[in-house]
């Protein structure tokens, strides 16, 4: 599997799952064991350029950060972490511009 299409494919499982937890659809700690999952599966690819491709990408590893220091609870709990999460969903959908705070890079080994 390419780079490009593990991003596409997480973006959209991300998204879902971000969704899910904020309407309480699931419990907080599925997104957890997504981030974890995500991060072993991004081992396996052995990618060594910690450059991401474009902005999507950088994006997305700025809220795989921020929601692994801060938790997946803290989605039900703290407004402001909720708010800049739902900055990068808007971003990820198209209906808003890219986050300003946003600093996102490849994790290597």
């Amino acid at each position: 599997m390419i780079i490009e299409q593990f991003i596409n494919t997480k973006v959209i499982q991300m998204v879902a799952y971000v969704n899910a937890v904020i309407n309480s659809s699931i419990h907080y700690t599925e997104l957890d064991n997504f981030i974890l999952d995500t991060m072993s599966e991004w081992t396996l690819l052995n990618v060594l350029d910690e450059t991401p491709s474009n902005a999507k990408e950088r994006v997305f590893w700025h809220l795989i950060h921020q929601i692994s220091v801060n938790g997946a609870k803290a989605l039900k709990y703290d407004l402001f972490f909720k708010s800049e999460i739902n900055t990068c969903l808007d971003f990820f959908n198209g209906v808003g511009s890219y986050p300003i705070d946003c600093i996102g890079w490849r994790p290597i080994p």
